[in-house]
């Protein structure tokens, strides 16, 4: 019995009645011309834009980093300001009411005294001290940059009154002014040390994928011995023989060195894999029958198409830079005082018997948490961005 005696439905074939013309052109929408016609920039930016918590992540990424040219205006107080009288004086809060009316944002002042039984500070919020924030306004003297003397904040405490949203650290000094300030130096150490891992990491990666051959096999062995040694101990060994007469400006330099030759290893497997594949395309080719030279087919022609690659790798590799300078500095090893960022701040916190009794001397982590999630996040947004196939 044939299928047609099986009594089934049979599937109607639709058939354009309109003939075939070969010169007939696709009539495109706005839209459709808009996305097509977009260099890969652009088109990545619309999908990562999609992305809302990278997108989110980006913009707590681009305050702290407001941190790093405005510090002497955002903090209340000079970094080394010492306020003798407050010794480990506690974290402030922030009111708006006082006795059922609005008052604006102000602190209660602190009455200090000496705990001589368990030698410790102890201070008592005093609640008919009510202190007023200033802002915008007029408060202790710096030098912005270390250049021009200056005296305007965003916020200052009252006349005579005090502003410890952080609390204090053994000398008096405020902690949140040094939250603000040690961002200037943990930020920018992690993204002048990917800088230099970018460099060595295109370059030497760039030149074992495209030549290949005993340049690619001497490359292949540095970075097999590099990536074998343990990371953490290597940072201590090398940022230990930086010598201690150093000013803090060299140190910092120092360290952005070490971490950025200690990081290029990875990068550059990445490049190499993907100039080994990229190299075979028929554009690269039809670039080297031209005569072109291989410095120009590897800038020209094959590294923009990976550059989404590599923004994405950098955005990734920040956090281990903010985290080796942070550990660092935090076992003495690294940034010392007078310079000041969050591994310097962290160092108070050594003493085990001090965080118990003073803990907002932890206050350093909760930035380092929040930006090392921030870039890792914002870094998945751009990964997943950059990738042709999503």
């Amino acid at each position: 019995m044939n299928q047609g005696d099986r009594g089934e439905d049979k599937v109607e074939h639709y058939v354009n009645p309109k003939g075939f013309d070969p010169k007939e052109v696709e009539i495109l929408t706005r839209e459709q011309e808009r996305y097509y016609q977009a260099p890969q920039w652009k088109i990545i930016w619309w999908k990562f834009r999609k992305h809302k918590l990278a997108v989110a992540s980006a913009i707590v990424l681009f305050f702290f980093y407001l941190c790093v040219p405005f510090a002497e205006i955002i903090a209340p107080y000079p970094v080394a300001k010492r306020n003798v009288d407050f010794l480990f004086a506690p974290p402030q809060a922030i009111h708006l009411f006082h006795e059922g009316k609005l008052v604006g944002p102000f602190v209660y002042g602190l009455n200090p005294s000496v705990d001589l039984e368990n030698l410790k500070w102890v201070y008592e919020t005093d609640t008919t001290k009510v202190q007023k924030l200033r802002f915008f306004c007029e408060g202790e003297p710096y030098k912005f940059w270390g250049l021009f003397p200056a005296k305007f904040h965003v916020v200052c405490p009252a006349k005579d009154g005090t502003l410890f949203i952080a609390g204090t650290d053994r000398l008096g000094r405020d902690q949140y002014s040094g939250l603000v300030y040690g961002a200037r130096l943990s930020l920018t150490i992690g993204l002048v040390g990917v800088s230099i891992s970018m460099v060595l990491g295109v370059l030497l990666g760039g030149l074992a994928g495209f030549f290949g051959g005993w340049i690619d096999s001497s490359i292949q062995r540095v970075i097999e011995i590099m990536r074998s040694l343990p990371e953490l101990p290597l940072w201590m060994a090398l940022s230990a023989a930086l010598p201690i007469t150093w000013s803090p400006v060299w140190i910092y330099f120092g360290l952005t060195v070490i971490l950025g030759l200690l990081d290029w290893p990875g990068l550059a497997r990445a490049v190499r894999s993907k100039l080994l594949s990229l190299r075979e395309e028929e554009y690269a080719k039809a670039a080297a029958l031209m005569g072109a030279s291989p410095s120009r087919i590897i800038v020209k022609h094959l590294l923009p198409g990976f550059t989404s690659h590599l923004v994405a790798s950098a955005t990734l590799s920040v956090p281990a830079m903010i985290l080796g300078e942070t550990a660092l500095s935090f076992l003495n090893l690294g940034l010392r005082r007078p310079a000041v960022s969050w591994g310097v701040l962290l160092n108070e916190a050594q003493n085990i018997s001090v965080v118990t009794i003073y803990p907002w001397l932890m206050a350093p982590v909760i930035p380092i948490i929040i930006v090392v999630l921030a870039f890792n996040f914002m870094g998945d947004g751009l990964r997943d961005a950059a990738d042709p196939y999503k």
